[in-house]
């Protein structure tokens, strides 16, 4: 069982490592003088230090890949909790590996796909999570992975209602809300619920020990 703890430190470790990189991304030149509250995250991508947003996204991805390993180790997850979550990477790699749309020289495929990977990974980390947590829920860990499930959808919440809405409002969704601020307090809330599961996982192996 000491797998677990180390596949699950390991996850700790890159996902805080990528926290601290999405930070610095919002205090260093250039980046630092988008409008966080109106771009979103990978925004940072399209500019001359727009690697720090790569590595980070990626190492967020492999860390949920040690995560899901713990989880998996552990006896915590079945197969549809483990899908929905490693979902969850292939998305994030897929925003990588896609540039989104620069609106400097027009719309194009890549940002299609990449709008779509991103919607594959916001959607599949919570409902991991939820599918995860739903049978051990008498755990408290658990619950908290659940409430971070939740939390994250209700984070979600406001780009759906700004999808629907447009259809009577006339209002581009992503100027409906201010998308940039909505997107990190989802990223904030999917990060934590994360974080969430490689603690399940580590806590649940030293209480068997």
């Amino acid at each position: 069982m000491k797998s677990v703890g180390a596949f699950s430190g390991l996850g700790v470790l890159c996902v805080a490592a990528s926290v601290v990189l999405y930070g610095l991304l919002h205090v260093l030149p250039p980046s630092a003088g988008l409008d966080w509250t109106s771009r979103t995250i990978s925004q940072y991508a399209l500019l001359s230090n727009g690697w720090v947003f790569d590595v980070a996204t990626l190492l967020l991805a492999a860390g949920s890949v040690a995560v899901v390993v713990a989880l998996r180790r552990a006896g915590l997850v079945r197969r549809g909790a483990t899908v929905a979550l490693l979902l969850w990477v292939v998305g994030l790699v897929g925003v990588v590996w896609f540039e989104k749309h620069n609106w400097a020289s027009g719309p194009s495929l890549s940002g299609d796909v990449h709008r779509a990977a991103s919607l594959v990974a916001f959607l599949s980390l919570p409902a991991g999570a939820l599918l995860a947590a739903a049978p051990w829920l008498r755990d408290t860990a658990a619950r908290l992975v659940a409430l971070g499930g939740v939390v994250s959808l209700l984070c979600f919440s406001p780009i759906l209602w700004a999808l629907v809405s447009e259809s009577w409002t006339g209002v581009r969704w992503w100027r409906a809300i201010p998308l940039g601020g909505v997107e990190r307090a989802l990223g904030l809330a999917e990060v934590a619920t994360v974080l969430l599961l490689a603690w399940w996982a580590g806590r649940t192996t030293r209480q068997r020990e």
